[in-house]
């Protein structure tokens, strides 16, 4: 079975980095680390190497995210009591 989604990791380099023709060709949603997630397919897989991307296993790009999310909430944690007043402690994330 193939897979559905395609990981990578790259760097949002503004303007041009998603288009509106990218949104109409496939699902695409970025995650702490600059980590990537779109539906397989040929186009998700051309935007990946246009923006000079490194696919990923699901398996890489989730530790990644999840490094990524544990020194958020390191930094959170060493926060005083009244400045975690202000802020919620950052949320794990799962990729799909």
């Amino acid at each position: 079975m193939a897979d559905i989604f395609n990981y990578s990791v790259a760097n949002n380099t503004g303007r041009g980095f998603i288009t509106h023709e990218d949104r109409r060709k496939f699902w695409l949603r970025g995650y702490p680390a600059n980590v990537w997630v779109a539906t397989d397919g040929q186009e998700s897989r051309l935007w990946v190497a246009r923006n000079n991307g490194t696919t990923k296993t699901k398996d890489e790009a989730q530790a990644l995210v999840t490094a990524e999310m544990e020194s958020h909430q390191a930094t959170w944690d060493a926060l005083s009591a009244e400045e975690k007043e202000h802020t919620n402690r950052p949320e794990t994330v799962t990729l799909p």
